[in-house]
C-alpha cells in the first residue's frame, strides 16, 4: 500500500514502519494514526513477517497528538471520533511490536511507546506526558501504563507536573530494554526484531498473550491464561519439532504450525 504519513520497509522476516510526518515532529493527526495502524495491521497478517518494528526520526518518536484538531472539540465530537480509543488496536496486534525510540517520545508518541511490546531507545530519546500542561491528561493509556511500569509516585509525577524521563532514567525503572547511541538505535531495534523473528511463531505469538495478560488481570486469571497457552502450544507442529531438535541437538525448522 502507499502512504502518505507513513514510511514502510521489509527486512528479512521483521516489518518495519517508519512515522514520516518530520514537519509536525510525528504528532499524531488522524491520517497518521489511521496509516500506522494501517501499516502494522498489514505486516500482522503477512505470514512472511514474524515481528514488526515502529519508528519515527532522530528529532521524534513522536511528539504527542496534533492540538490543532482537538482545541475546539467537545466532549460528543471527541467521542464520536473515537480519537483516543483507536490505540486499543495496539493490543491486537498479534506479534511482537518494537519501538525504537530516538527524540521527543511525548504525550501519545509516548503512549504508543508504551504500548508496544519492547523499547529500544537512542541516547536522545525523552519519554513525557505533558497533557496537564494544555489543561487536560493522558487519554490513550498513559496514566494506568506509566502507573503499573513505574508506580505510582513517578507516574503522578509525570502525569501531574510534566516529568520528563531521559533514555537512561527509563532504562533505570525498567521501561526501556536497552539504550544505544542515536545512529544505531533503528538498526539494533530490528537485530532485536530478528532474533524474536526467529523463534517459533506461535509460542512467541502465545508468549506475549500470556505476558500482557500480567498487565489486565488478576495474578489467579493471568495463572490460568499462561497454563491454557502453555498447554495449547501441544497441539502445534513447532512443539514437536522444537523439542525433537532439541533432542538431536539440531536447529530447528519453525513452521508456524
Amino acid at each position: 500500500m502507499t502512504y502518505k504519513t507513513v514510511l514502510t520497509e521489509v527486512r528479512g522476516k521483521v516489518g518495519i514502519v517508519r512515522l514520516n510526518r518530520p514537519e509536525a515532529r510525528n504528532a499524531f493527526n488522524q491520517l497518521l494514526l489511521r496509516e500506522m495502524f494501517e501499516a502494522l495491521e498489514a505486516f500482522d497478517r503477512d505470514d512472511e513477517i514474524h515481528a514488526l518494528v515502529l519508528t519515527g526520526d532522530d528529532k521524534a518518536f513522536a511528539a504527542g497528538a496534533d492540538i490543532k484538531e482537538m482545541a475546539e472539540a467537545s466532549p460528543f465530537e471527541m467521542i464520536q471520533s473515537r480519537r483516543v480509543e483507536v490505540f486499543d488496536r495496539m493490543r491486537l496486534i498479534r506479534k511482537p511490536v518494537i519501538a525504537a525510540v530516538s527524540g521527543w517520545a511525548l504525550g501519545g508518541g509516548c503512549e504508543v511507546a508504551l504500548s508496544c511490546d519492547l523499547i529500544v531507545a537512542s541516547e536522545t530519546a525523552k519519554f513525557g506526558q505533558p497533557e496537564i500542561t494544555i489543561g487536560v491528561i493522558p487519554g490513550a493509556g498513559g496514566t494506568q501504563r506509566l502507573a503499573r511500569l513505574l508506580g505510582k509516585h513517578l507516574a503522578m509525577e509525570m502525569v501531574l507536573n510534566n516529568r520528563t524521563l531521559t533514555s537512561t532514567e527509563a532504562q533505570q525503572f525498567g521501561m526501556v530494554n536497552r539504550v544505544v547511541p542515536v545512529e544505531k538505535c533503528l538498526d539494533e531495534a530490528v537485530t532485536l526484531a530478528g532474533e524474536i523473528a526467529e523463534r517459533a511463531p506461535l509460542a512467541v505469538s502465545m508468549g506475549k498473550d500470556a505476558v500482557n495478560a500480567a498487565f489486565e488481570t488478576s495474578l489467579t486469571e493471568g495463572l490460568a491464561a499462561e497454563r491454557r497457552n502453555f498447554h495449547v502450544l501441544f497441539a502445534t507442529q513447532d512443539q514437536k519439532e522444537g523439542m525433537q531438535a532439541f533432542a538431536e541437538k539440531r536447529k530447528p525448522a519453525w513452521k508456524g504450525k
